[in-house]
């Protein structure tokens, strides 16, 4: 037998051309990466949310990406991704006022919360949760898709007891702290669409924060204020009731959801079926920003539409993480 076909000559041979083969793929592969880059910088989508009107307050569903020009801090952006949003997941806060002076109206309000969430919820893919304030604040049912716990939890949301009001100390309409409270345990982890539906008169009393923290805890979690005045005019008399006006309308406007009011025109239950229109007729838009962030803060935000007599409703700042 010839020496080169001995047994053990084949399988050095084998040995060293598999040996040979693995350093060439290896020399190859490092080579590539010297020539390619790599980058470690994570790029940092900022995503908006956008409801767009005309001048008569009705909406437009059938715009382009082409039709908005969006400027962060001044600064012209390009809109990298776009959509229309109607169908996805939708994470919801209900955030009902309980305090005396919400009595008389809290019927009303479970009544029509029981019917706006049963429109609007889809058990497969949306979640609620809902958190009652007065003299604190509460969480009556956490995240969830189920209606039958929504609907048992809403039984349950009402006015402090007069044994409650004895025992407390200090206390009053902790709105503020409500707002801060379901922004910063639940909001900040979902992702997509996140809105807040405040009920309440507006008037806060007793809060450890303030309206603008608040403000900046929902713009942080990126989630809409959705704020509906509902004041029982009888409690406050003829001349009061109407300070709370100018703080929902703050938590809405800043925030780019929508304000609105239950009066002899527009019934509760009409304002749900208007928020409902509002929330299934989202624009969603996304863009990274010209300038890295190297400091933490906010920037300034300038949503519009370019044809004409069209308003656009979105937030005017977020909340830039390094």
């Amino acid at each position: 037998m010839p020496v080169f076909d001995h047994p053990d000559v084949l399988r050095s041979s084998r040995r060293r051309f598999v040996l040979l083969a693995g350093c060439a793929i290896w020399a190859r592969s490092t080579a590539r990466a010297q020539e390619v880059p790599t980058f470690s910088t994570e790029v940092k989508v900022v995503n908006l949310l956008a409801t767009v009107r005309n001048k008569k307050g009705e909406i437009i569903r059938d715009l382009g990406q082409e039709d908005f020009t969006l400027f962060e801090n001044g600064r012209l952006q390009t809109i990298r991704y776009f959509s229309r949003e109607s169908d996805l997941p939708l994470t919801l806060g209900l955030l009902v006022d309980t305090s005396l002076s919400q009595g008389r109206v809290l019927d009303a309000e479970r009544g029509a919360s029981l019917r706006f969430l049963d429109q609007v919820l889809r058990e497969a893919k949306d979640q609620v949760f809902i958190m009652q304030f007065d003299l604190r604040v509460r969480m009556r049912q956490e995240l969830t898709s189920s209606r039958r716990k929504l609907n048992d939890a809403l039984a349950f949301v009402d006015t402090p007891s007069f044994s409650q009001l004895r025992t407390q100390n200090g206390g009053g309409t902790l709105l503020y702290d409500a707002v801060v409270t379901a922004a910063e345990d639940v909001m900040r982890k979902p992702k997509g669409r996140k809105a807040l539906i405040v009920l309440s008169d507006g008037v806060d009393t007793g809060s450890d924060t303030t309206l603008a923290t608040a403000i900046d805890a929902a713009l942080r979690s990126d989630t809409l204020v959705y704020s509906i005045l509902f004041s029982d005019a009888g409690y406050y008399g003829l001349l009061g009731g109407h300070e709370g006006r100018g703080t929902l309308q703050r938590l809405a406007q800043e925030t780019g959801g929508g304000f609105f009011e239950v009066s002899k025109r527009q019934s509760i239950d009409q304002i749900f079926d208007l928020l409902q229109a509002e929330l299934r007729s989202q624009y969603s838009l996304g863009f990274v920003s010209d300038r890295p962030v190297d400091i933490s803060g906010f920037r300034k935000i300038q949503l519009t539409a370019k044809p004409k007599g069209l308003l656009v409703q979105s937030q005017d700042r977020y909340w830039a993480q390094r």
